[in-house]
């Protein structure tokens, strides 16, 4: 702003203040007319307008243009996330001639440290860690300077002034500084250790991506079995020889936000071990200076995991994750620069030609989601797995970086922390939590806790409702909210839902037909005891002598028949209606996994099966034409015949590829058929299982077929990660609404 309105030759001034960029120009009527032009057409390229509002004053005679210093106040401005190292960055980086050759921090406005290290707005340096580094003349010199691209980039340094490297080995005591320490850790992954990395936002764990005992010691500490580890490749022409880059594919990788990006693999250099049986590799390009020079000097691509131990939070405090990886680590490549909150690496790929967001973190959070309702601050703390919060400031609502689960102590504190750092860095108070419905949610368990009022929204309802927000949709709308489990209103365990969307309520409109889950959490894990749920609701007790198929003659006889009298009995065997569970008995009574070893493992490798496969064949899957649709007597989904087909095609040997995108396509058709129904022009996709490729575009050209607008996730995660999105948007309605509060507090009272 400073340099547009001094080449207009425009008198004023320009600060920062907590709720955004605050400025006066002064000069003739078409000058100033060209300078809001300008504001819009020559704005940098990470810029975002959330909102702009001009008004005509009287001139006051200002000699000169001016930046003061910023103000304090009420914080509601948007914090930038961290960005991608600009290309005049890395051009001086690898530049022998220039003072920052090979220096790991170097920045400038346009790129650099930004979430990661700011304590409290207005961004200044003074707020940030880098508080600690007094800048030398040089670099005083370029951020004072207007016309200079470091003026006003807080973190920026040199290797004068500015932070530096370390490498610790594996009892802590330093084995080199600076750049004899990258060179180092370099040696050190070319012959296959394993370094720990402290980067941007926290530690990863880096391994030479060819070298299969190194990326099989690293499996094995980490208890890793088959769960895909990410990729660092060199450059972008690296990654092409391994994987098919699309276009939008190449611009995501290149983008300031630098995300993991799915890429379909092709006959990849690399080792099998990294992605074992997925058709897809997980690639991301360097993204700040340090790992340029790693990867650079390397010259070969490597595995890029988070740095926590299993089902803790990603380490960040050098001392922390010396302590907790140095069992994982041969050596520790670390710094002196405070990252202030943990960030993880995004994650995303391209759903129907865009961007869509699995892992919402380094590059995307905390930009904000505006919503049309506003008020008083709103907590909004998540579910249990895939963790993030949420906290309204006016319209704006900001979400944190993605959390994780909240099944151990470390990740339980790791969420209380980004809760006090949302409201610490918006000195903002919440005046309510809302969470979810599920008593035992860790997440739901702090809320009760918080002394203050508590908003219970129902998990599928959130999960519509996040979608709605993201895409500025009102109601009425009819919700598809499918993932692996849901508490739901009635007592059973929900997953399959069609929720027809009002202004602060819903009904539930359809849903899959329940059945029964043996061993109710260990289905998780053991897709045949989804398949034994869904053959047991098909075939009764019959079921249980099934051997023929794998899924049953996986378990013992004695298992069988404990299996059939919990069954039976209705013991730790909950009814759900979950399409997650579908997608895993369906995986197993195909032949594909029994037992997974991770989340999602079964239902992933059945959207896999479709790849080379293409059909618009699908197995009958029965809308109910008989049942009101309506709270008390909802439509059925009946997959039975589905479940029919998929044994018979088994059993006459039908290629799995064949079986999936039938099973895919009778799922498409649900959805259409609901809408039929539903008589709603408008259909939200969101829950867990619309990370699904398949699927997704799918039930999209078929709901476009059918003139249906569908909707669908871009920026917030279908997942558990947009949850506490849509639980703030449902206090913010309902509030609005002038609903009451114990009314709200269910979020659903129509679905009971």
């Amino acid at each position: 702003m400073y340099r547009l309105a001094t080449d207009l030759r425009l008198s004023g001034w320009v600060l920062n203040t907590p709720a955004g960029v605050l400025l006066e120009v002064e000069g003739s009527p078409e000058r100033v007319q060209d300078f809001q032009t300008a504001l819009k057409d020559q704005k940098p390229v990470n810029c975002v307008f959330y909102s702009s509002e001009a008004t005509v004053l009287d001139p006051l005679g200002y000699a000169s243009f001016e930046i003061r210093e910023s103000l304090t106040g009420k914080k509601s401005a948007v914090v930038l996330p961290d960005l991608a190292t600009c290309a005049a960055c890395r051009t001086e980086l690898f530049d022998p001639a220039n003072r920052r050759f090979r220096y790991p921090f170097i920045n400038c406005t346009h790129c650099g440290p930004r979430f990661s290290i700011i304590e409290s707005l207005p961004y200044d340096r003074s707020n940030t860690s880098m508080k600690r580094f007094e800048m030398c003349p040089v670099c005083r010199s370029e951020y004072e300077d207007p016309q200079d691209r470091r003026f006003h980039a807080q973190p920026n340094a040199c290797p004068v002034c500015g932070p530096w490297l370390e490498l610790w080995r594996q009892d802590g005591s330093k084995a080199a500084e600076r750049d004899e320490a990258l060179l180092q850790a370099v040696r050190a992954v070319g012959e296959g250790q394993i370094l720990a990395l402290k980067g941007i936002g926290g530690f990863q764990l880096i391994v030479d991506a060819r070298n299969d005992r190194a990326v099989l010691r690293l499996r094995e500490l980490k208890d890793r079995e088959e769960k895909p580890f990410a990729l660092m490749y060199p450059s972008l022409e690296r990654a092409e020889s391994d994987c098919v880059v699309s276009r939008l594919e190449q611009e995501l990788l290149r983008s300031p936000a630098a995300p993991i990006v799915l890429l379909t693999a092709k006959s990849a250099a690399i080792s099998r071990l990294v992605a074992p049986g997925n058709p897809y590799l997980g690639v991301m390009l360097p993204y700040s200076p340090l790992h340029h020079l790693v990867l650079a000097d390397l010259d070969l691509p490597v595995v890029a995991t988070s740095g926590n131990a299993k089902d803790e939070p990603i380490c960040a405090d050098e001392h922390e994750a010396h302590e907790r990886l140095k069992r994982y680590a041969d050596l520790f490549l670390v710094h002196n620069r405070p990252v202030v909150r943990p960030v993880d690496d995004s994650v995303v790929r391209v759903l129907m030609g865009r961007e869509a967001v699995m892992r919402r973190a380094r590059g995307y959070a905390p930009l904000p989601v505006v919503l049309q309702a506003g008020g008083p601050a709103v907590l909004g703390v998540g579910a249990l797995l895939k963790n993030t919060v949420a906290l309204s400031v006016g319209h704006q609502v900001f979400i944190s970086q993605h959390l994780g689960d909240l099944e151990t102590p470390e990740a339980r504190n790791g969420f209380e922390e980004a809760i006090a750092a949302l409201e610490h860095l918006y000195e903002t108070r919440p005046t309510s939590v809302a969470c979810d419905a599920h008593p035992d949610y860790e997440s739901t368990r702090y809320a009760e806790a918080a002394a203050l009022p508590v908003t219970q929204v129902q998990h599928h309802f959130a999960h519509v409702l996040s979608c709605m927000a993201e895409n500025d949709l009102n109601a009425p709308a009819l919700g598809v909210s499918w993932d692996g489990t849901g508490y739901g209103l009635d007592g059973t365990v929900w997953g399959g839902e069609f929720l027809e969307i009002y202004e602060t309520s819903f009904v539930r409109l359809a849903h899959f037909e329940t059945f029964r889950l043996p061993g109710s959490d260990r289905a998780v894990r053991e897709p045949r005891r989804s398949a034994l749920g869904l053959l047991h609701c098909v075939f009764g007790n019959e079921a249980f002598e099934m051997t023929e198929l794998e899924a049953v003659a996986s378990f013992s006889a004695a298992e069988r028949a404990l299996l059939r009298a919990a069954v039976t009995k209705g013991i730790n065997s909950p009814l759900t209606s979950s399409a997650g569970r579908l997608f895993d008995g369906v995986a197993a009574l195909a032949g594909l996994r029994q037992i997974s070893t991770y989340e999602g493992q079964a239902a992933m490798e059945l959207e896999f099966a479709c790849h080379g496969f293409e059909s618009d064949e699908s197995y009958p899957i029965g809308v109910d034409e008989h049942a009101g649709g309506d709270a008390k007597r909802p439509i059925l989904i009946d997959w039975k015949p589905l479940v029919k087909q998929v044994l018979a095609d088994t059993k006459s040997c039908v290629p799995a590829g064949v079986i999936a995108v039938r099973f895919h396509n009778a799922l498409a058709e649900a959805i259409v058929g609901v809408a039929k129904r539903a008589g709603q022009s408008r259909v939200v996709l969101s829950g867990g299982c619309f990370q699904n490729r398949y699927l997704t575009e799918r039930a999209i050209t078929r709901l476009v077929q059918e003139g249906f607008r569908p909707y669908w996730h871009q920026r917030i995660p279908p997942n558990d990660g947009g949850i506490s999105l849509g639980q703030v948007a449902a206090v913010l309605k309902a509030r609005e609404s002038g609903a009451p509060q114990s009314r709200a507090r269910s979020a659903a009272e129509r679905a009971e």
